[in-house]
């Protein structure tokens, strides 16, 4: 589970084969470890120290490519990064299961005053009884909170700390993200069509 919360940007070594290296600076982490990146849960199966920094390396599976955005991220790239929650941390942002829904295109961002911005995403059919208005969504690892939830997409508004401290702030119309919805309505949905 993660909180949405980033404590990190990393950056992509090398992505090629379904094997992914990621450069960060998150100490404390031993192969076997899971680390949310750009919002999809992952295990690392090496971890090469080299000073301050390390390298991550994960393996993607064929259904982490077809979920995510993972298999498309290029060499030098930045990436969102965030440890697993733990029983004596707060949750800041809400819950995260790290398990994407799919990915969606930006389209439209929109600059606001005080360094603020609206983005509008894609909102496919299947994933739209999952997102309301003033409930959560995880974009790229990031939680957010849903100002607007229309029949195609829905809308967020990005506060200055998210812009400078997630990848968010250097993404664009057109740009793909990996969505994950509320885990609760995600529940509720399931519980409703059971009775």
């Amino acid at each position: 589970m993660f909180t949405g919360i980033i404590e990190e940007i990393g950056k992509v070594v090398h992505n090629h084969k379904g094997v992914l290296l990621i450069e960060t600076g998150l100490g404390g982490l031993k192969p076997g470890d899971s680390i949310a990146i750009d919002g999809a849960c992952l295990t690392a199966t090496h971890v090469h120290k080299a000073g301050s920094r390390h390298s991550l390396e994960f393996e993607l599976s064929l259904e982490t490519i077809s979920r995510t955005c993972l298999g498309y991220l290029k060499d030098g790239e930045r990436v969102n990064l965030e440890r697993p929650l733990t029983l004596n941390k707060l949750v800041g942002g809400h819950l995260i299961t790290g398990h994407v829904d799919g990915a969606v295109l930006i389209l439209k961002k929109t600059d606001l005053a005080g360094g603020h911005a609206r983005a509008r995403f894609e909102l496919p059919k299947s994933l739209r009884p999952f997102v309301a208005t003033k409930g959560s969504v995880s974009v790229d690892g990031v939680s957010l909170t849903v100002t607007k939830a229309g029949s195609f997409y829905f809308e967020t508004v990005l506060i200055p700390y998210t812009m400078k401290n997630s990848t968010l702030g250097h993404k664009a119309q057109g740009d793909l993200v990996n969505l994950e919805v509320d885990l609760i309505a995600r529940y509720l949905q399931t519980l409703s069509e059971a009775r």
